[in-house]
């Protein structure tokens, strides 16, 4: 089981048409979100996703799109009087 936040809210997004198989998304990605099944990559388990943005800056092709710092992983790894409040606590 992995670490999950809130369900079905993560703006990951994946165009398998564009994917090219070579699975550096499923290396860089430190939650394990995507498995690679018949030469492409699929999200395995998305509400996995921290929104880290490693997948996206290292997938050469351009099939992932995700807005990298927003949800509850920068509110939780943010310090100071910027960072931001995901009141869910």
């Amino acid at each position: 089981m992995s670490l999950a936040y809130l369900p079905n809210v993560t703006t990951l997004e994946l165009d398998v048409d564009l994917c090219t198989g070579c699975g550096m998304c499923v290396e860089v990605c430190p939650h394990a979100v995507f498995r690679l099944e018949a030469d492409r990559a699929v999200l395995h388990d998305p509400d996995a996703c921290i929104e880290c943005g490693a997948c996206m800056t290292n997938c050469e092709a351009g099939a992932l799109q995700v807005e990298v710092g927003v949800g509850c992983a920068r509110a939780v790894l943010a310090t100071g009087p910027d960072a931001p409040d995901c009141s869910c606590a």
